[in-house]
């Protein structure tokens, strides 16, 4: 089926769907639905407020057939809302995020909800040797780069294509060759679709005409208590890895991997985040390496709010995931939402990636793409209640 073009769609959609988009006035816990009463998908698409490198911020939200909704901007390609039942049937927005984009254009704002890219996480002394050829990163995070440098991923317009079946919304971007130092002219496309069974479903494709390392995931801040709980310390967390890559005092990997049996890093067996946290210097901040039973899409992680009842499952084809819990928020970034305070630990990160300096550890898994290859990686983060 023919997708219809960006502006023929987003006309239908501020004359038809002006309701899905900002302004209703009600608060996340109280916002019980109208939505819940529908039999098909809505889309719409709207703007956010201002623009950036003179491109619109747009929002687009989808809801299912259940009520449950998320909103995504083209900025960033920002997972900016993800509004989910709790055992009472209340809904909640179980993501951290702001008001505007003035929240969002702060600066130091931690990568709140956005795709990170070219490559996720660390790369140590911001170099890389690649083909006999050593390439300069910025080194925006201690002299190592992370998330991209100054400019990844995560502070682009992404083009933005709803597509037909209101269930899904498509992100292109085109990276040059030499952007933030990264050889290659990149063509990304990232895929959320909403699913009839409460699933975020992100899909990831890139392809380029150099070699080049590419790491990309979403770095979502997930608070399953819609805001009730100030911190996300007594959320259950389930993490089927048998090791993870340790870390210097710059949380670059040392290449080793080390098991988890027994200790802090041990996630096996759901615990809650709070019972070891203060055993791990700094909190947890670190790449997990998955037991998986093959490459394709797995359940490799669980979390869970007791109080209100949210679970959610994560699977991937990756084969890590980066455990972050907020340790860096601080409470001082302003417009967040429904007037919140993001202190540290109020949210956490489930990342689904590679593993961070893969361009640098000969031992772990390639990340490098070649020219006629595809990168591809799928994850889903299924809620529900328990």
């Amino acid at each position: 089926m023919k997708s219809l073009s960006f502006h023929s769609f987003m006309m239908l959609s501020l004359l038809g769907l002006a309701s899905c988009g900002e302004g209703s006035g009600k608060t996340e816990e109280t916002k019980t639905t109208e939505s819940s009463k529908m039999k098909s998908y809505q889309l719409s698409v709207s703007p956010f407020g201002g623009a950036v490198d003179s491109q619109k911020i747009m929002q687009c939200a989808i809801t299912n057939p259940n009520g449950m909704s998320i909103k995504v901007l083209n900025y960033g390609g920002t997972l900016r809302e993800v509004m989910v039942p709790n055992k009472d049937g209340e809904m909640g927005d179980v993501v951290l995020g702001f008001e505007n984009m003035e929240g969002y254009l702060q600066k130091g704002v931690p990568y709140i909800g956005s795709l990170v890219g070219r490559y996720a996480n660390r790369i140590a002394k911001g170099k890389f040797t690649l083909d006999g050829k050593e390439y300069t990163l910025a080194g925006n995070n201690n002299g190592n780069s992370l998330h991209g440098g100054n400019k990844g991923y995560d502070k682009v317009v992404w083009q933005m294509q709803p597509q037909p079946g209101d269930s899904s919304v498509v992100l292109t971007y085109h990276s040059k060759d030499g952007e933030e130092g990264y050889p290659g002219n990149m063509d990304i496309s990232v895929t959320y679709t909403l699913t009839a069974d409460n699933s975020i479903r992100i899909e990831y494709k890139a392809t380029t005409d150099k070699a080049c390392p590419v790491n990309l995931t979403n770095h979502a801040y997930f608070n399953l208590s819609a805001g009730l709980d100030s911190t996300v310390k007594e959320h259950e967390l389930m993490i089927k890895a048998a090791g993870f890559t340790p870390v210097n005092d710059q949380l670059i990997p040392t290449g080793k991997i080390e098991p988890v049996a027994g200790g802090p890093m041990d996630f096996n067996t759901p615990k809650l985040i709070g019972k070891d946290i203060d055993k791990v210097a700094g909190g947890y901040d670190h790449n997990w390496v998955l037991s998986r039973s093959g490459t394709g899409l797995e359940l490799i992680a669980s979390l869970y709010h007791p109080k209100s009842g949210r679970f959610m499952e994560v699977f991937t084809t990756e084969p890590g995931i980066q455990f972050y819990s907020g340790n860096f928020l601080n409470g001082t970034r302003a417009g967040a939402k429904y007037g919140r305070s993001y202190i540290q630990h109020s949210g956490l990160c489930l990342e689904t990636q590679h593993f961070p300096d893969s361009p640098n550890q000969p031992s772990f898994p390639s990340t490098v793409l070649k020219p006629g290859e595809t990168y591809s990686q799928t994850t889903v983060y299924k809620f529900s209640l328990k």
